[in-house]
Order: C-alpha cells, then structure tokens, then sequence
C-alpha cells in the first residue's frame, strides 16, 4: 500500500524572491530619480567647474561612497578641470593627487570601466595615499566620452565593509549613465565657449573695420523704405553697409516703432542673400507649443489637426535670412531649443526624428533690456552671446528731429498714391510735427500723417489740420495719464489745472550707451506742442510727487475726497500718500 504525503510549502525562498526584486526595484527607482537630478544640474546655466562640482556631490545621496571625482583632461591629456566630493580635512595637498595618473591612462587607452576590490594592494596604487589607507578601498571608475573620444573619468572610491547590499554591477551601470549625461554637458560647453571666443574675435574684426572705414560723403539715405538724413540714421546704415556682406548675426534693438523690420530688410538686399527668400516672425504674437511648429515645422499626425507635414520658418528661410522679432519675449524652456539649431544648424521638425541642416542668415530683434532679463534669470546668458554678435542701436524718432519732415512726406506721397489724391502739405504744419515727441516713434507719425490726410477737406494739410494743434491729440495720454502702478506713481501732474484720464506708462528704452539730450525747441508763441503734458520727457523735468500732491489738495480746498477724484485716486490712497510725503493738513 503506497501512501502519498504532501510535502508543506517551501515558503522561505518564495519570500527571499521577493526580497530580492523588492530591492532591485527600488535601486532602479532610486537611479532613476538620481539621474533625473543629475539632468537638472547639467542643464543649468552655471559655470563648468560649479556644475560638475554638483554633480559629484549629489552622486553621494545615492550611491555607498566615501569620496568621489570627476576629472575632464585637455588635448594633451592632462587634467583640464577637476571635481571631487568628500576630500574636505582628508587629504593633504591637492585631491588629485590620490588619483594615479596610471589609473587616468589606463580608463582613457581602454575606454572602459575599471574596478579594483582593494587599491591597497593593486600596483596602480602603490605609492598613494591609498596604500597605506588601513582600511579596505574599493575603487570604481568609467570613462567619460564625447562620442568615440574619452575627454576624462568618473570615479568613487568606498570602505569595504564586507556588507553583502552593495553590487558592483549596479554601480557600474549608473555611473555610465551618469558619465555619459556630463560628457553632453562637457562638448556642449566647449562649443559654446569656442562659439563664443569665434563671435568676440569676429565682432572685434568688424569694430575695427569700422573705425578704419573712411567717412562717406554725406548724402540721403533712402534704402528699402528707411528714410533718414540725419546723423543717427547715417550711423546705423554705414554700420549696415558692413555687416550687411558677411554672415554674422545681428541684433537690432530700439523702441516700438523704430522700423526694426525695414532695416532687417535693408541688411537682407545688402547681403549676397538677397536672391534667397526673407522670412519673418514675431515670436511674441504665437504661443510656445505654436512657436515650435511655426520655427522648426511639423509632420504629419505630430498632433491634433496636424493632417500634412509642414516646413518651418528655419526651412523656407535655408540659403536666405530669417528674422525673429521680439526675440527677448520667448520663455527660458524654448531658449534651449532654440539654442540649438542657432549653434549647430541642425533641428528635428515636431514629431519627427530626421536631421535636418540648414544655412540662414538670422536677424533678431528686440525692445527689451535684454542684460537685466540675462540678471534676472528670464533669459540664457548662452543665449544672449549667441544672438548680440554686432549689435545695432535704432534711434528713436526724438533723437532725429530733421528727419521728421522727410518722413512725413514720404508717408503723405504713400498716402496719395494708395487713395489716388494730391495732398501736399505746408512748411507751418511740417515745423508743427517737428516740435512733437512722438512716443510712439515712426509709426505713430505715419498714423498721424495718414489720419490727417483722410480728414483732410483740401488739397493742402495744414498747421490747424493736426489734432495736436487744438488739443486733441489721443498719444498725450501716453504721457499725462496715470501710471496705475503705486499710489505715488499714480500722482498725476496738474501743471494746467486740468482734470487728466489715466493712461498708460511710458515705454522704457531700450538699454544702450548714454545720448545727449534732445528737446524740442519752442515754437513761435514760446510753448511746446500738445503732445508735451507735464510728464512728456520732452519737457526735461518732472514736478515732484510731494509738489503734485500739495497742488491737487489746495486746489480741492483741502478735502481729501476731492483730491482724490481729481489725480484719479481712492481717498485711503490721498491718505498714505500724505502721510508718507509727511504733509500737513490745512484746516478751515
């Protein structure tokens, strides 16, 4: 009779499989969020030396290491940067030095990993201050590689303990990783900073072409569209006139409504480009995800309504130029794509994943301080180095007050032939626009001049035909309105006693070189154009905010209701105000 009897479960190795994957998907967790990190250190705009420092640092929350290193050798093959981790107090002399320089060249003629179980007793150590550590190092080290070339080693080194946790093989795996997310971040500087000293020595050459360029006759500049005879106009197109043949980037900057495209353009029919196409975009008037797509192009299916592969600007723009206009108001994640296709010439359209080159002349444009938003954080200094190559300032339109006639006549003869008139205007109404100060520079004058003309009864414009002339003018309140900011900036000038809609702040300038002054000269019954309010900068002054305060309260009888309808304010706001600017109230 053969019984069969049923063995119990074997319960402790189902339990020790399970320990062990448990383990292992958390070390894998744990290595994914350590390169995760480590990928944001690479990509911050910081120095080399202080990103791979960081880099060796935080490998010491994940990995079990007593003090690692990260060393980028130079041409010769002798150490260009190093970084280390854990050497603070331990180590006399530099932390270099504990690393054997056979080990260096062992890693960089191998281009593989090494390890060794006890440096103590390896003979790449010996004579090191690891050979005589009484303790039992480890050492673990992996090449660092720009494609096929090793530029330097990542290493660690622990004290065994015997502990049976610790897999070498794990180890290994993510130290490559990790090596080869910085030797990215190593070409990727080396590039930039070569890029950089390239664009400084070209843009020195072209300074000193420039002072070497002898002076040309003086004579009317009226080149694709850009009319202008004065000195700041002259300037900018002879600077043109050399930048225009080579292929270097430009950056034009000034204020609204200088004509920012117009002298883009010039550059473009300057150039030996000027058979190849002229592509535009105004960055600011698309959305980042639709910017991407307008640049680079899509394929099709990339997303939803993508139904046919489209090529971007960079593609329509190969062989010719491409301006991208309000440059400065892209946001820092698109920077760094953007960054890209600027230094290597190479991009991937949306969706894709062919390489494509292509060779375009790039114009940007911007009216931003561009060196406080490179302070602040809101653009890559990288970024800013790529683009300010030869950097051209446009003047604005009150800094050029001779050109003002030219160009309204220009406008006006525009005008006449698109509505088929003869209009002509009078020298009085000329000299009127002459004493404007035009905020918003050359385009608020051809509106000026368009509007005149379409209200025109006559043939002939003249001085009355203005609206500035009788006080109408809409661009004052640019200047005599409140700022809708702070209650002190909120304090509105009441020089002619007048009660004043708030308006808008007036635009800040572009950052440059200090310029002399230019005001407008009086006319003939000695007062200033109405464009010029009491907070026109044309006047050279501004009352003060204690001054403007006192005048609206004693024309308010000194009731503070009243004052504050009259600058356009709450009465809690009068109060602050009053108290801050230390006023006294006058009782009746």
């Amino acid at each position: 009779m053969i019984v069969a009897v049923r063995q119990p479960p074997r319960l402790a190795p189902v339990e020790t499989t399970s320990t062990i994957r448990r383990e292992s998907r958390q070390s894998a967790e744990m290595a994914l969020f350590g390169l995760y990190e480590i990928s944001k250190i690479l990509n911050a705009p910081v120095r080399l030396e202080s990103m791979l420092a960081s880099v060796v640092n935080i490998l010491t929350s994940f990995l079990a290491m007593r003090r690692g290193m990260i060393v980028v050798i130079d041409e010769a093959g002798e150490p260009e940067i190093v970084a280390t981790a854990g050497w603070a107090g331990e180590v006399k002399g530099r932390p270099i030095d504990s690393l054997p320089q056979t080990v260096i060249d062992r890693i960089v003629a191998t281009q593989t990993s090494l390890v060794v179980q006890d440096t103590a007793a390896d003979p790449l150590f010996a004579n090191t201050p690891a050979a005589s550590d009484p303790s039992r190092v480890s050492f673990v080290g992996v090449p660092i590689k720009d494609n096929l070339k090793v530029i330097g080693t990542l290493s660690i080194d622990r004290v065994w303990d015997g502990s049976a946790d610790i897999r070498i093989d794990e180890d290994l795996r993510f130290l490559s990783m990790v090596a080869n997310l910085v030797g990215q971040a190593v070409r990727l500087h080396r590039v930039v900073a070569a890029d950089r000293r390239r664009l400084i020595d070209e843009r020195s050459r072209l300074e000193k072409a420039l002072d070497e360029k002898p002076k040309p006759a003086r004579v009317r500049i009226s080149i694709g569209g850009i009319v202008g005879d004065s000195p700041s106009v002259r300037r900018v197109m002879e600077t043109i006139s050399i930048v225009a043949p080579s292929n270097s980037t430009v950056l034009l900057r000034g204020e609204s409504g200088t004509g920012k495209e117009l002298f883009a353009r010039a550059i473009h029919e300057l150039s030996s480009r000027k058979s190849k196409p002229f592509i535009k975009l105004n960055c600011a008037a698309v959305s980042e995800s639709v910017l991407e797509s307008e640049l680079f192009g899509h394929e099709k299916g990339a997303f939803t309504g993508a139904i046919a592969t489209k090529p971007g600007r960079f593609e329509l723009a190969n062989g010719g130029t491409l301006l991208l206009d309000e440059i400065g108001e892209i946001s820092p994640a698109f920077q760094s794509k953007l960054l890209r296709v600027l230094q290597e010439g190479e991009f991937e359209r949306v969706g894709g994943t062919r390489t494509l080159k292509v060779d375009v002349r790039l114009i940007c444009a911007t009216n931003r301080d561009l060196e406080a938003a490179v302070t602040r954080g809101d653009f890559r200094a990288d970024l800013y180095y790529r683009i300010n190559v030869v950097p051209v300032f446009l003047p604005p339109l009150r800094e050029r007050p001779g050109d003002i006639p030219l160009l309204a006549r220009a406008f006006l003869d525009r005008f006449n032939r698109e509505n088929s008139r003869r209009l002509t205007i009078t020298d009085r109404a000329l000299d009127l626009l002459g004493k404007c100060y035009f905020p918003g520079n050359v385009r608020e004058l051809e509106n000026c001049v368009r509007r005149t003309a379409t209200l025109s009864r006559s043939d002939k414009i003249r001085r009355e035909d203005f609206a500035c002339a009788h006080g109408e003018c809409l661009s004052a309140t640019l200047w005599t309105g409140a700022h809708h900011v702070t209650a002190d900036e909120q304090l509105t000038a009441l020089k002619r006693g007048e009660v004043l809609v708030p308006g808008l702040r007036p635009p800040a300038s572009v950052a440059r070189a200090p310029e002399p002054e230019v005001r407008p000269e009086p006319q003939a019954d000695g007062q200033l154009c109405e464009h010029a309010g009491p907070d026109c900068p044309a006047l050279g002054h501004r009352a003060g905010e204690k001054e403007r305060l006192i005048d609206a309260m004693e024309k308010s009888g000194w009731v503070q209701a009243k004052a504050a309808r009259i600058l356009g304010l709450t009465p809690r706001q009068i109060g602050y105000a009053l108290k801050k600017h230390h006023v006294e109230l006058k009782r009746f």
